[in-house]
């Protein structure tokens, strides 16, 4: 029975994560960039000014930098790391380039999602700013239904995407490289995270704050560590990345290129699998921020998808392919996994290597499970009400510490379809308030010394 109902399970899951759900967010992404005149050219000069902002006279929970770090937290995860490699192991070096152009076409739809969220966003009785995809599909739209579907399907899609297989992968990593018995890792989880959610956004978002940069900075150092180790090999993979996001054949090293269908699928899944731009969860964290206009949160909170993918995975892309590159011994009966693909090249580092490896996915896990705590909350107090919040994370820190050591199969892949199915109402959302958002766009970047800045109104819940 178990076996058939994981079986129908996986036939959906590779249903919903097939071509058309990818051409949809790839389709929206590029229909946004047009829409909205490139609005990537000002993510990179003004939103990244911007979200080391402080507006604290605006209404908010926490800072502009608060609210992207936690995002940040929820979607820079293993991913970045193991997923990038699976890509090319899969897809062929062009993958990479998919990856980024998904990434840089992703900016306008985290931009615009991000928009709506602030702009519908409401105010509790308690003064907690809540805002997303469902907040926006009700108020705006008067499509209360969808809201609550988007609700339902990210908030049990966050036990799993969110905790159950980061736990799994830290407690993995922690077993492989000292020893640890992965029953005490999923303790030692579950407290660590029972501490900070209990505290809220404000509580969540410190960690982040903190964890976030530091995680950032520390692996992309190794990266740069292994490319100036590689220099020799940054061009010529460049080049080979190019040539092979389009057409199949073989180039130095070993690298086979499977054709630009092959490189497209698994490059843009692995884009859109890393930043979540179309799927709706960061926005949730955007409406927590201090802004006193949407379009500045907006801005801050697409730079997300600059730093997750435009540069994040990109390093990981170039460090991976000027490996095999460098190493022509390195076959593709040796690069089918991505986590060892990844291993290898970062044991290129004398002794600092794998630790730099081993550290940089336990944070980036460990700060997966704390944004896609508060996710979860937001969402089943969307559809339960405030009631269910403590209940939902016990739930939750159960869920991460019986995650090392139950088979949790079934629930992952249901939680990966149930995430999957966030982008529908979310995508909807997004299109359906398109013009408003171009229109308010367009008044902000007409006087980039934002002198425009009007408070927005905020509702009340």
């Amino acid at each position: 029975m178990l076996d058939a109902i994981n079986s129908v399970v996986n036939t959906i899951n590779g249903v919903v994560w097939g071509w058309p759900m990818i051409i949809l967010l790839l389709g929206t992404h590029v229909f946004l960039t047009i829409r909205t005149g490139f609005i990537q050219r000002y993510t990179i000069s003004r939103g990244i000014k911007l979200s080391v902002t402080k507006d604290p006279e605006a209404e908010g929970e926490v800072s502009n930098f608060a609210a992207l770090t936690t995002a940040l937290a929820a979607t820079i995860g293993t991913g970045n790391i193991i997923g990038v490699g699976t890509a090319i192991a899969l897809g062929g070096p062009g993958a990479v380039l998919w990856c980024w152009l998904t990434g840089v076409f992703g900016i306008a739809t985290k931009y615009a999602e991000s928009f709506i969220a602030v702009k519908y966003r409401v105010k509790t009785e308690d003064g907690r700013m809540q805002g997303g995809a469902m907040y926006a599909l009700d108020r705006g739209l008067n499509m209360k239904w969808l809201g609550m579907l988007f609700a339902i399907f990210a908030g049990f899609a966050s036990f799993g995407i969110g905790c159950a297989t980061q736990v799994n992968a830290i407690a993995t990593v922690c077993n492989e490289n000292f020893g640890i018995p992965p029953v005490a890792v999923g303790i030692i989880i579950a407290i660590l995270t029972a501490i900070v959610i209990f505290g809220g956004i404000k509580s969540i978002s410190k960690v982040c704050e903190k964890l976030v940069p530091f995680m950032a900075i520390f692996y992309v150092l190794g990266c740069i560590i292994i490319l100036f180790m590689n220099y020799d090999y940054i061009i010529p993979a460049i080049g080979t990345i190019c040539k092979l996001a389009f057409t199949p054949g073989a180039a130095a090293g070993g690298l086979v290129g499977t054709g630009i269908m092959a490189a497209m699928r698994f490059g843009v899944a692995r884009g859109l699998f890393s930043n979540e731009s179309g799927l709706g969860s960061a926005p949730i964290a955007a409406a927590a921020a201090q802004t006193r206009n949407p379009v500045r949160q907006a801005l801050v909170s697409s730079t997300g998808t600059f730093w997750d993918t435009v540069v994040v995975c990109l390093m990981t892309g170039l460090v991976l392919v000027t490996t095999i590159m460098k190493n022509p011994s390195i076959n593709a009966d040796e690069i089918d996994n991505g986590g060892v693909l990844t291993s290898m090249a970062f044991s290129q580092i004398p002794y600092l290597g794998p630790i730099i490896l081993t550290l940089g996915i336990i944070a980036f896990a460990y700060s997966t499970v704390l944004g896609w705590a508060y996710y979860g909350e937001r969402c089943v107090e969307y559809f339960g009400g405030k009631k269910i919040l403590v209940p939902y994370r016990i739930l939750y820190i159960v869920v991460a510490a019986i995650a090392p050591v139950v088979a949790l199969d079934l629930v992952w892949l249901i939680a990966d379809t149930l995430n999957a199915l966030m982008a529908i109402p979310n995508i909807v959302a997004v299109l359906l308030l398109s013009n408003e958002m171009v229109r308010e766009t367009k008044k902000y970047i007409n006087d980039l010394d934002a002198k425009d800045d009007t408070p927005i109104p905020v509702i009340k819940d």
